[in-house]
């Protein structure tokens, strides 16, 4: 296993051991633990990552670590938008959708306002990086 995926699964664990809450690098930061369906394999895929709040939706951004590509969990999504979240000690299926236009761009200058380190990812990048919406299903 590779160490991300090792990471991963050690953050997966500690936040399901403890309702939500985990420490290190991630301490205090809205976190969720996404599962959506492989693309390809149609295996359940779960990642933890952080969230903003918008309303009755949770919102994620598929910065990648600022990789040119986007990440395996939004390729998921694009091919299959039903998906589960967990947060805190609650669980529930969710739909996603990428937003555009004025609406993605709200959401991504909140969450810049938050986080201004995004600004060179998002240059790092060299692609818009996708928002996406997960409404309760």
């Amino acid at each position: 296993m590779s160490e991300a995926l090792t990471q991963n699964q050690q953050v997966i664990d500690e936040f399901r051991s403890t309702d939500g809450v985990v420490s290190g690098p991630f301490a205090g930061a809205p976190m969720l633990l996404l599962t959506t369906t492989g693309a390809h394999s149609g295996q359940p895929r779960t990642t933890p990552m952080i969230y903003l709040r918008d309303e009755d939706r949770l919102v994620v951004f598929a910065v990648n670590g600022g990789s040119t590509t986007d990440p395996g969990w939004f390729h998921n999504l694009q091919a299959n938008p039903a998906a589960h979240v967990e947060v805190g000690s609650e669980a529930y299926d969710v739909t996603a959708t990428e937003t555009e236009g004025a609406e993605r761009e709200r959401l991504w200058a909140l969450r810049l306002a938050q986080v201004p380190q995004l600004a060179e990812l998002q240059k790092q990048a060299g692609r818009v990086i996708p928002v996406v919406a997960l409404t309760r299903s």
